[in-house]
């Protein structure tokens, strides 16, 4: 085992300001405490593209609260605005002229506001809404900063999902003609607004892009956010493209992310896998085929029935796919507590460490986060490594048992959870 105490000592977790950073204007922004702390009531905001499904997403991570004794409320602002406009059919509210639009989103978040107040009686609230929409209207915003002040938000989360999934529900639900092209730049888009909408109530530190999973929801990583955001928030590094074809590696890397899933929040870049997708849809453009079929499988793929996807549209997102890759990935790093990289040994006996793992422990040492590394190959790791971490671990075991004595599990609940 290799450490670096020193750099133990001087690793902390996100500076979190006492107040909001910046106001809208003092009539309009209350001061509210943007920031966690144990038995903190929080109000957040959740935002995503149409076409993420956030509802019954929600509503599992409200029966999880539940479940386990904290009160949840959850409003669906889109449910609400259709209540307010009873002549209008259902997936057609976004047809209606902006300025209609706005009058029913400001009569149901009026609404909201007055089931809510004072925020110090209703303990974790959850607003499911939209930052902007990208329609026949062009692109639109979905709020009003009055009165996401008045809410008093405390957190803002932007979900998001895998392209072609997102893109399938989209057209199920909507009469709408969008490419995938589309959808990827309307949730670029929804998480720009979102981050500047959480920056300008003074929760900068509290803006969160969460995946709503691949194989496997993220509802307990939602609950805990809400619920119990004290926990301490990691994001798992591991090699993805270049290991799909090793089974042994892929079973070692599931059980690294399942066990600082148990511990921690998580934030996990393997639950939005696009890349995978673009090398499908090369290898098939290669040999002719105009569509793949995604398939269920580790890092790529939907369980369940198969989608068919069109080669060419996946090709046209290229650039998308790898720059979208970039940023959220280092935005997820940006909005944990630490890193823990897994780098397993590869058949041939060589050390799995990536370029993007390598670029991710080096992102995170530059912006001050916690670098733990599980290091699993017999030869040692470079100065590259063991000068960026602030502890290193020959074993998944040995990495939770430090864990676990310096305090860092959070304890349960009543309930056990």
């Amino acid at each position: 085992m290799w450490s670096r105490s020193w750099r133990a000592r001087h690793a902390s977790r996100r500076f979190r300001p006492s107040r909001p950073s910046c106001y809208l204007d003092a009539s309009v922004a209350r001061a509210h405490w943007c920031g966690p702390s144990t038995g903190e009531r929080m109000r957040a905001i959740v935002t995503g593209q149409i076409g993420v499904d956030k509802k019954p997403y929600l509503k599992a991570v409200k029966d999880a609260a539940e479940l386990r004794g904290e009160p949840l409320t959850l409003f669906n602002l889109g449910d609400m605005m259709y209540r307010e406009a009873p002549d209008v059919r259902p997936g057609r509210i976004l047809d209606l002229p902006i300025s209609r639009l706005a009058t029913l989103r400001r009569a149901a978040f009026k609404d909201v506001i007055a089931a809510t107040l004072p925020a110090r009686e209703h303990r974790n609230v959850i607003l499911n809404t939209h930052a902007t929409f990208r329609w026949r209207h062009g692109l639109f915003s979905a709020f009003d900063f009055d009165q996401v002040a008045k809410f008093e938000p405390n957190m803002f989360i932007c979900l998001v999902d895998n392209v072609e999934v997102v893109h399938h529900r989209l057209h199920a639900e909507h009469d709408i003609d969008a490419t995938l092209k589309d959808c990827m730049v309307w949730r670029e888009e929804e998480i720009l607004a979102t981050e500047l909408l959480a920056q300008a109530m003074g929760c900068s530190n509290e803006f969160y892009i969460l995946s709503r999973g691949r194989l496997q929801d993220t509802v307990e990583t939602a609950t805990r956010l809400v619920t119990r955001p004290e926990m301490r928030k990691v994001y798992p590094s591991f090699p993805m493209s270049h290991v799909v074809d090793m089974p042994d590696v892929l079973a070692e890397i599931d059980h690294f992310r399942a066990e600082l899933a148990k511990h921690f929040i998580t934030f996990d870049p393997g639950d939005v896998d696009e890349k995978l997708l673009l090398d499908r849809a090369l290898a098939a453009a290669r040999e002719g085929k105009d569509w793949i079929e995604t398939e269920a499988h580790s890092f790529g793929g939907r369980a369940g029935r198969n989608l068919r996807v069109s080669v060419r549209e996946v090709l046209d997102i290229a650039g998308d796919i790898d720059g979208q890759i970039y940023m959220r990935d280092f935005k997820l790093i940006d909005q944990s507590d630490m890193i823990v990289s897994l780098v397993p040994e590869l058949p041939n006996g060589t050390p799995g460490l990536s370029s993007g793992v390598e670029r991710e422990l080096q992102h995170a040492w530059e912006h001050t986060k916690e670098v733990y590394v599980v290091w699993k190959p017999r030869k040692a790791p470079s100065p590259f490594i063991t000068e960026t971490a602030t502890k290193i671990f020959r074993s998944v075991d040995e990495a939770l048992a430090h864990f676990e004595s310096k305090g860092m599990f959070h304890p349960g609940n009543l309930f056990a959870h």
